[in-house]
């Protein structure tokens, strides 16, 4: 794989942004793709406002969080600091923490029961009225999968996803655009692609094309896969802060 900035200690967000990006146009040409057709989405949990602040700067537009405790108190310093990052929740959602998050996302990454489809149709459609993609305002979702079938991950079993995409069609306020899964990790990146490799066959079964799959050990192949997301932290970031 490509080397980049994104492996250069003290690195600026803005290099290792480009660094990324140029990893991403590389993977794209080797597989006859537009790069224009894989989002980014940098993955900033852990990291302050003044981060955030910075990888808009650089030309970041989609940031990624996966803790409700930490999202939200940031989403509204965000909002209070007169940035406006297009926020993408792409770790497990309690139910109990749907309608403190739902109001400040513009995508969600795992959908991965019924209960969390009607919660999440409640939070964004509590009147009720249309269903699916014709609610006012439906809010894009990945319907998470455990394919490699880890007990340790969440998400549906590849032979569920039938029974819960009707369930999310039919819910007010959901508009699912495809799927998503977290590859088991792995020092050589070429093991993970059997596993992107089968979302997306499970996608086309379903007629979907969306596919948020590839992190930064593994993004480049899941966009020789089909990703269509990508979410990566530690290369345009750097290490957690916690």
């Amino acid at each position: 794989m490509t080397t980049s900035t994104t492996d250069v200690p003290g690195a600026t967000i803005a290099q290792r942004l480009e660094g990324v990006r140029a990893r991403i146009r590389a993977a794209c040409e080797r597989v006859g793709r537009d790069a224009s057709t894989v989002t980014l989405v940098g993955v900033s949990k852990t990291f302050p406002i003044e981060v955030i602040s910075g990888g808009l700067a650089a030309g970041l537009t989609d940031f990624g969080e996966n803790r409700a405790q930490e999202f939200v108190p940031k989403a509204r310093a965000a909002v209070e600091a007169g940035l406006a990052p297009r926020w993408h929740f792409i770790g497990h959602l309690q139910r109990n923490k749907v309608a403190d998050v739902v109001p400040h996302i513009d995508v969600l990454h795992s959908l991965d029961s019924l209960r969390l489809i009607e919660a999440v149709s409640s939070a964004r459609c509590p009147s009720g009225l249309g269903g699916g993609a014709d609610a006012p305002n439906p809010l894009p979702c990945y319907l998470e999968v455990n394919v490699a079938g880890e007990s340790q991950k969440l998400g549906v079993r590849p032979a569920d996803v039938g029974a819960l995409l009707a369930a999310a069609a039919a819910a007010p306020g959901i508009e699912v655009r495809g799927l998503m899964t977290v590859a088991p990790f792995v020092e050589d990146p070429e093991a993970a692609r059997t596993t992107f490799r089968d979302l997306r066959e499970i996608a086309a079964a379903h007629g979907l094309d969306g596919l948020s799959m590839g992190m930064t050990n593994d993004f480049e192949v899941a966009i020789e896969e089909g990703a269509t997301v990508v979410r990566v932290g530690r290369a345009i970031f750097g290490d957690r802060l916690a």
